[in-house]
Formats: structure tokens, sequence, C-alpha cells
């Protein structure tokens, strides 16, 4: 008999912390790291410079906040579009810019994105997102979910960029836990790509299936006619 595994509030936050590090890392090409201490707090809070936050529903349901400082806000931006071959010059310097805060709305919708599929994979159920909501802030903003939840739970972790400008990523979910009773094959990842290619090569392979079928047909009928 296999062991039960269980996977609680913090598992799944340790899902989005390594969403937050896969996506950013990716898109920007540098070290982002995340603290391995979290912190357990009583509310969610949208803070100065750059905040975003995302409700989730489904499976279970939950609130993701991203409060950036001006600097991490910028050197992400900066170094996403720099990746991509954008000159220096046409890049905004000022956190308060709607394309720093476009650019950085894109990718939280990535982060949690991956997350979602995440959860598929590793949990077997699903959660859906609404849009990132980006803000450009001068004060704390309270924001809460929990009139939703009958037993939240609130964690906040420290987050680092490349150049040791500091993040932080706050998550509130309805206190839930996922117990594993026996062994299963986790879900492979969707490749939209794969699934083009298997659809046009199997409508090639029908094509082809087609005209040779047709050539045989003609071949034999010419035989009977004596040519």
């Amino acid at each position: 008999m296999s062991t039960e595994k269980k996977v609680s509030t913090d598992g799944i936050l340790l899902m989005l912390c390594e969403s937050v590090f896969e996506v950013l890392a990716s898109a920007t090409g540098s070290e982002i790291s995340y603290s391995p201490m979290v912190q357990k707090i009583n509310k969610t809070c949208l803070k100065p410079d750059i905040s975003c936050f995302v409700l989730f529903d489904g499976g279970f349901s939950g609130l993701v906040v991203a409060n950036f400082t001006a600097a991490a806000a910028l050197e992400i931006y900066q170094t996403y579009l720099l990746s991509m071959g954008i000159p220096r010059t046409e890049l905004a310097t000022q956190h308060t810019s709607d394309e720093v805060g476009n650019v950085m709305g894109e990718l939280m919708n990535q982060i949690v994105g991956d997350f979602t599929c995440k959860v598929g994979q590793e949990l077997l159920t699903s959660i859906s997102q609404n849009q990132p909501k980006m803000l450009a802030i001068n004060k704390e903003v309270m924001i809460s979910i929990h009139t939703n939840l009958d037993r939240p739970q609130a964690r906040r972790v420290t987050c680092k960029t490349a150049q040791n400008n500091i993040f932080y990523l706050e998550f509130a979910v309805d206190k839930t836990e996922f117990i594993q009773l026996k062994e299963f094959e986790k879900q492979g990842e969707i490749n939209p790509d794969k699934i083009i290619d298997e659809a046009v090569s199997s409508r090639k392979k029908a094509a082809d299936k087609a005209v040779s079928v047709s050539e045989n047909v003609e071949s034999d009928l010419l035989e009977k006619l004596g040519f």
C-alpha cells in the first residue's frame, strides 16, 4: 500500500513560487530567487510602488498579490524588453508609465497561467483566473476575498531580482488539503505546436492515402479496359 501524501496551503504556495521563478527567469534571462522562509500574515495588501492582484477559483478559491518596488518593476520590465531586442532608448524610465504596467500585467498573467497548469498536473484539479489588475499606487490598499472563504489562510514570500531589488508575493486561499490515496501519473503539459503538427501530419497521411486509393482504382479500371 502506498503512503499517503498531502499537499496543503504551503505546498500550493510553493507551486506559485516556482511559477514566479520560472516565468520571470525565462522572460528576463536573469536570476530570480525567492526566500525559503514563508511568512504567515493576517491580511493581503496592495503596497507601493506597483502592485498586481489576480483572483482564481474552481477546485479551490484564492487571491494572488504581487507588490513591486519601483526599482524591481523597472528592472524586470527593462530586462524583459531588452532581451527581446528593444533598444534601451525606447524603454520607459518611470514605473508609473502605462507601458510598465502593461508589461508587468502580461508577465503576471503568464505566471498565474503557469501556476494553474501546475495545479492541474500536480493536484488533478482545475482553477481559472481573472485578468491581472496592475496598479501604480503611493499608499497601502487593503484587498481581501476573505468574505468568500470559510477558513482563509494568507502567506507572504520575499522575492529578489538579479540586481537585489525586492518584491513580495502574497497568497490567500481557503484552508485546504489534498490527500493522495494512490499513485498516479502526472498529466503532461499541453503543447499547442505539437498538437498542430500532429493534426497536419494526420491530414497529410489521410490525403496521401486517398490519392493512393484513387490511383489504384484508376489502374484497375484501365487494366479491365485492356489499356
